[in-house]
């Protein structure tokens, strides 16, 4: 214990990873209004309300989806900002939430059309575990999602590979 309260831990556990993310921080903020505040802003979420990111994310945010892994909010700025940049048209619409204390677990859906490819919508189905901060931000984020299932395997080349070897390994 320091004179500031806990010492920091130094076992590459998330509390050492993201300061603040600590599931026994107190409640000082109306954590249900920041998640509400938070899934509004994805619903509504456009290339130039990505700017907007530093309301939602603490700055040294911890996010690990299936494809990346950052630390900061400038970090997943730049993720979202590509989305746009290699996508037309994303939507994200959550399915379900659920909250205990400053931990949040979102289901949602991620519809878009790929500028290359496929002409039909896609969906990626999946799920977000959450630690707010106590000031309400986003202080960790882990994505759930089926990377092989719901982008891999609708390539052209790269999916029929895939097929094949499912085909082969699993029949």
């Amino acid at each position: 214990m320091t004179e500031s309260g806990p010492a920091p831990a130094m076992d590459g556990s998330i509390e050492s990873r993201c300061p603040g993310a600590h599931a026994s921080m107190p409640m000082d903020i109306d954590h249900a209004a920041a998640l509400t505040r938070l899934t509004r802003y994805f619903e509504t979420l456009t290339r130039q309300s990505v700017g907007n990111l530093g309301e939602f994310y603490a700055p040294n945010v911890y996010l690990k989806t299936p494809l990346h892994e950052v630390r900061s909010a400038a970090e997943v700025a730049t993720l979202l900002t590509h989305l746009f940049e290699r996508v037309d048209v994303p939507r994200i619409e959550f399915t379900a939430t659920l909250l205990q204390h400053n931990q949040a677990l979102l289901v949602w859906n991620l519809h878009f059309h790929t500028k290359r490819w496929l002409d039909d919508e896609q969906v990626i189905h999946g799920a977000s575990h959450l630690r707010l901060a106590v000031d309400g931000r986003v202080a960790y984020q882990r994505d759930y999602w089926d990377a092989t299932e719901d982008i891999y395997v609708k390539l052209p080349i790269f999916g029929r590979l895939l097929r094949w070897l499912r085909h082969r390994l699993f029949r």
